[in-house]
């Protein structure tokens, strides 16, 4: 039974991913951990077809539980690397499309979590950033990730300085994708959810594989579309489309 996190269904077909981890929800391994394996859980519930990543309404995540990692030996550090970094990867890994709802602040491994996500949707009022190089640390799943996101001289700039940064300034690198009025956050995330909850769930999860694989997602692109063949959303999209233009397909999700 996990202690900080919750999955529960807004509305049909929309997985709400929620922890809670008072007063400023930083992640700590535990946390960690339990987001990894609800998101596990998510990935095989057929019937999430979208998911909202959720801390609470004052703040998504502070950071890193620093009190926890001063204590860490390095034999510590170097057993649970692997593990950290793989759970704070948890939303890349989802097959439904998932955004993160931001409320105050996201920042260390908050933004970590964040940066797996499809999108990212901010109250205006937030602060982003990866201050771990400040602890003497460095982001331990989110280097490569936000370089592609936002282009690597950007993202040495965020990494290297570990200056938080504002919506603004988060709109213009790209580092979010919407920001609304603070106590719309949530609401915004699930309108952006519930346009996949009748989606072809199986392309959209083929597409997210193709976008995870980076730079040799060419090569995987050539596979996913093949293997597509064999669903029956595929069927019903082809023929719908053919007979009655875009969006009159009536998807199964297999």
């Amino acid at each position: 039974m996990a202690e900080f996190v919750t999955v529960d269904r807004a509305e049909a077909g929309i997985a709400v991913l929620r922890f809670a981890r008072p007063p400023l929800n930083l992640i700590d391994v535990q946390l960690a951990l339990e987001l990894a394996a609800a998101a596990d859980r998510i990935a095989e519930d057929a019937e999430a077809r979208a998911v909202v990543v959720y801390g609470d309404e004052r703040v998504f995540s502070a950071g890193d539980e620093l009190a926890e990692l001063a204590e860490l030996s390095s034999e510590q550090a170097r057993a649970l690397a692997g593990d950290l970094q793989r759970a704070l990867g948890c939303l890349a890994r989802l097959p439904q499309p998932t955004v993160a709802a931001i409320s105050g602040y996201a920042l260390g491994a908050g933004l970590e979590l964040a940066l797996g996500a499809d999108r990212r949707i901010i109250g205006d009022n937030v602060k982003l950033g990866l201050p771990q190089i400040r602890a003497g640390l460095i982001p331990v799943a989110g280097i490569r990730r936000l370089s592609l996101l936002i282009g690597p001289a950007r993202a040495k700039d965020l990494v290297y300085t570990g200056r938080f940064v504002e919506h603004d300034e988060a709109t213009a690198l790209g580092l979010v994708d919407e920001v609304v009025a603070p106590d719309d956050v949530y609401t915004a995330a699930l309108r952006w959810a519930r346009q996949f909850t009748g989606g072809p769930a199986r392309a959209l999860a083929a597409a997210k594989r193709v976008f995870e694989a980076g730079t040799h997602g060419h090569d995987r692109a050539r596979g996913e579309w093949a293997e597509l063949f064999d669903t029956e959303d595929r069927s019903i999209g082809t023929r719908s489309y053919s007979a009655a233009g875009p969006g009159s397909a009536e998807f199964v999700g297999r």
